[in-house]
């Protein structure tokens, strides 16, 4: 596995939608190579994404509970993570 893709099962509160397609993104671009998207890849690349996030979302609601919680935080419940997202989106 990809080692930036967080495990979402078994968190709490349960993952988000947005954790969900952060995690979609990642496996798009490991598996495509994509980096950054041009005219030609956005429009495959967005679509791949969004279809896996759908199977992801279904996934994780189909699978029983898991006995332990994940060992690692994801990404985007970690305050410094959080706050260089805010940044650059207020640039």
């Amino acid at each position: 596995m990809c080692r930036n893709i967080t495990v979402l099962r078994g968190l709490e509160p349960s993952a988000t939608a947005e954790e969900i397609e952060a995690a979609a993104r990642q496996y798009v671009r490991k598996v495509t190579g994509v980096q950054t998207l041009s005219d030609a890849t956005r429009e495959p690349f967005e679509r791949a994404v969004a279809e896996i996030a759908e199977i992801t979302t279904r996934l994780l609601g189909e699978l029983p509970a898991r006995r332990q919680p994940p060992t690692t935080v994801p990404p985007l419940r970690r305050p410094e993570v959080r706050a260089r997202i805010a940044a650059r989106q207020a640039r």
